[in-house]
């Protein structure tokens, strides 16, 4: 398993109602999700976030969010309006640029996240680098302007990545570590032309660092562009570990990237919130349960952990009542 998005920092912070791992109260927090996990014989690592530009200003007592450069962006973040998880998108604001003295503390709060979530038990730590997200702000060109070592050729727009998998690995060790990247990710000004050529360098580097896996977070909306399987080969070429995909796959899709061999695991998101038994149902071919989307950024069970489990006999009678009503 993969825990949510988690803050390593209140900087990081960028919705409302997501967790972090930087206060003792968090982390004793956490270890009841990694006691519960273990003992069901489970793995469980946790995702460690920097939102960077994607934020606002409510989370920082009025002061902008960071980000490798003050670029105005098209983006928007869930700001909860009470206790009970109501709230809207509000727009994110023009962020102000990292000074270069200040990165260093950004790569120092990840490394003590993943220290952190070590010690609340979890196996290891996947280092968020996707989405639109502080790491891959700094990746792509379209949000990097910066003219100091961390901005302009590739190798310096790398540089952030390279310090917080060194930080984060010389921490707990680079078996306990994943990276997840987003190279067909565009929206919130960050159409890079540049991303594909920079993802597939990150790979190699990583695969050199002997991280646990790299984590490819795929386009998932409807009209999404379809991956080059040339691209599909370059990253299986320059990352040899583990390679997991995710992104709007079912069974049938799942298999086929295995088979074709562009990956060694398939990660399953929404469709796991739904279906808490997501692999006994694929197994068996069992219906699903579908996905209340208007519940997702809710603050209470109802939507995220109230899914039944499968039970045939329920959905029998359901399909016979729909039956005797038509």
């Amino acid at each position: 398993m993969i825990a949510e998005a988690t803050d390593i920092s209140m900087q990081g912070k960028g919705y409302s109602n997501t967790p972090g791992v930087y206060t003792p109260a968090q982390i004793d927090g956490w270890k009841l999700v990694t006691q519960a996990v273990h003992a069901k014989g489970g793995k469980i690592f946790l995702q460690l976030w920097h939102t960077g530009r994607m934020s606002h200003t409510h989370f920082h007592g009025g002061a902008l969010p960071v980000a490798p450069s003050a670029v105005p962006f098209e983006g928007q973040i869930w700001l909860a309006s009470d206790a009970a998880g109501n709230g809207s998108m509000v727009d994110c604001p023009t962020p102000r640029a990292l000074e270069t003295d200040e990165i260093t503390q950004v790569v120092a709060d990840f490394r003590q996240a993943a220290l952190n979530a070590v010690a609340a038990g979890f196996d290891g730590v996947e280092i968020h680098g996707a989405n639109s997200y502080l790491i891959d702000q700094f990746l792509r060109t379209t949000s990097n302007l910066r003219s100091d070592a961390y901005g302009g050729s590739r190798n310096n727009r790398l540089r952030f990545l390279d310090e917080v998998v060194a930080a984060v690995t010389h921490a707990i060790g680079a078996e306990r570590t994943g990276l997840r990247l987003s190279p067909y990710i565009t929206a919130r000004g960050m159409n890079c032309p540049d991303i594909l050529p920079t993802i597939l360098e990150a790979a190699s580097r990583m695969d050199r660092v002997g991280l646990a896996y790299l984590h490819i977070a795929e386009a998932e909306w409807s009209d999404a562009p379809t991956i080059d399987e040339s691209f599909r080969k370059a990253l299986r070429l320059n990352f040899t570990r583990t390679l997991i995909v995710a992104g709007r796959y079912d069974l049938a899709r799942a298999q086929q990237i295995l088979d074709d061999g562009y990956a060694d695991l398939v990660a399953f998101g929404r469709s796991f919130i739904a279906n808490p038994d997501l692999p006994e149902r694929l197994k068996n071919g069992w219906p699903l349960n579908e996905l209340q989307h208007a519940s997702l950024f809710g603050g209470n069970a109802e939507g995220y952990t109230s899914y039944p489990a499968y039970r045939a006999d329920r959905f029998e009678a359901a399909n016979t009542s729909e039956e005797l009503a038509a």
